[in-house]
């Protein structure tokens, strides 16, 4: 089984964790963005926008290089591929008991039903 860094995960889940944040990385997937470009959308300070950043920054997500006077932020997607493939686990989980269940319902005269449905007014008896 492949070992997974579980400090890293938790900070890249902890940053997805927040609408903002997740939208500043939809952002950032369509190009490099200035802080302040990141932070128009939202109605908070250059401080507030840049604590968001800063926890991507922290959980690897993003990059932040600094030209001039400018921090322009880019998109790493290393720590969404390692998250993606913790969620595969899980994903091939239920898919594989998912599968199952559909071929059980599928099955014709697949045996007796474990629960046998209630006969008509006998409910409350």
């Amino acid at each position: 089984m492949v070992e997974y860094d579980s400090l890293a995960l938790d900070m890249v889940f902890h940053a997805l964790g927040d609408a903002t944040r997740r939208a500043m990385l939809g952002e950032l997937a369509a190009g490099e963005r200035s802080v302040g470009d990141l932070a128009a959308p939202f109605a908070m300070s250059l401080a507030a926008a840049s604590k968001h950043i800063k926890v991507l920054e922290g959980a690897g997500l993003i990059r932040r290089d600094v030209r001039g006077r400018t921090h322009i932020c880019s998109l790493d997607p290393a720590p969404l591929m390692s998250a993606d493939q913790w969620l595969g686990i899980y994903r091939r989980f239920w898919t594989d008991r998912l599968d199952t269940l559909e071929a059980l319902l599928r099955a014709p005269n697949s045996g007796t039903p474990a629960v046998k449905p209630p006969l008509p007014g006998k409910e409350g008896e």
